[in-house]
């Protein structure tokens, strides 16, 4: 990095109260990770992929690699994020054998990926779907090693699809949030334990497959993220915040008021304080949008401002914490103020971004 740029980044950050040059990960069609810096507002660099189109991303624990997936051939890219060099890509497919998946999470070593994969068979004359199984993808050997049946009731309930997954610190069990939260052994998949708290519906957003990309992750070893809970009388749903201990496996679980239709993921401030989420109500031509601030000292709602719906987007955080981001299925990212909730600028991209998500490096 030369010296003018770190003339105008901190100026920029000191003068503008711009997170310290925080860059944006993006994936982008066709075939290519956007790399955007937060201090300069527009894309600096493109990362070009081997094997496709991205689907997800995922951020490895200590914030140096970034693993990929990407749809054309069932690919995974292994990145280097201080060099933004690919280190690593293979495909899955064959020509008589297809896989669907989309993201999962790597294990502490980033040696392995687990997530979930549907198997497609080409026959004489037809192609055969088989069912939704856990998998554990070997990045060094570029296959699968593992596989064992999502059980019918969980894959039923969308536990075939891919991703929602998090792993413990020391690599022994994987969570599931979705429907319930479900703990698993990683080294067989074996259920656990189970907690009934399911993740809020999310219809409006882009299908971000990699973990909790619609969740900030930022505290390693933690994931606090908004969940629903439902009565066992009248079955009536309540939404609150989940803080859940990858290590202890502990859930506490603070409920808030009545769950509305749809919510995204929390995104959480480095402070630890405030959070902010994005609920939608109604369809099409009655659709509001609005933005949802907590305080998560005292678990409450701290205030409400709506915004500019789109059909489909996704919504994220800048790097300090005092910018919202509401991107996807299109060319620009539009920024808000955190305090205020209240729209700033757009920046435009230049590209058209897939729903691979937003990984954000500080």
């Amino acid at each position: 990095m030369n010296s003018t740029f770190l003339k105008f980044a901190t100026i920029c950050a000191a003068s503008l109260g711009i997170c310290q040059a925080a860059t944006l990960f993006m994936g982008a069609y066709p075939n290519s990770i956007l790399v955007f810096d937060e201090a300069q507002g527009k894309v600096i660099e493109h990362i070009p992929l081997a094997t496709g189109l991205p689907t997800s991303m995922r951020l490895s624990a200590d914030k140096k690699t970034l693993f990929v997936t990407t749809n054309d051939n069932s690919g995974v890219e292994v990145i280097d994020v201080a060099t933004r060099k690919v280190t690593n890509h293979f495909v899955l497919n064959t020509p008589a054998r297809r896989f669907r998946f989309n993201g999962g999470t790597p294990d502490p070593t980033g040696k392995l990926l687990y997530t979930t994969t549907t198997e497609i068979d080409k026959l004489v004359d037809h192609f055969e779907i088989g069912k939704p199984k856990y998998t554990v993808i070997d990045l060094e050997q570029q296959k699968i090693v593992k596989t064992v049946d999502v059980p019918t009731a969980d894959a039923s309930a969308g536990g075939g699809r891919g991703g929602g997954f998090e792993i413990s610190p020391d690599g022994k069990f994987l969570y599931q949030f979705r429907n319930a939260i479900i703990i698993l052994s990683s080294e067989d998949f074996k259920e656990i334990s189970r907690i009934d708290l399911s993740k809020p519906d999310l219809p409006s957003m882009e299908n971000v497959g990699f973990g909790g990309q619609l969740d900030s992750l930022r505290d390693p070893g933690q994931h606090i993220s908004l969940f629903n809970s439902a009565d066992p009388i009248v079955h009536s749903r309540v939404f609150g915040i989940g803080r859940f201990d990858l290590t202890t496996r502990q859930m506490e679980f603070t409920p808030i008021g009545p769950s509305p239709s749809s919510m995204a993921g929390l995104q959480v401030a480095s402070d630890k304080k405030n959070a902010w989420t994005v609920v939608s109500t109604g369809d099409h031509g009655t659709k509001r949008c609005e933005f949802w601030h907590f305080d998560l000292t005292s678990n409450k709602l701290a205030g409400t401002a709506e915004f500019s719906c789109r059909t489909r987007f996704s919504f994220g955080m800048s790097g300090d914490s005092k910018k919202l981001y509401i991107y996807g299925a299109n060319f620009e990212i539009e920024v808000y103020d955190a305090a205020t909730m209240k729209y700033e600028k757009t920046w435009d991209l230049n590209n058209d971004i897939t729903m691979a998500g937003l990984v954000i490096v500080d």
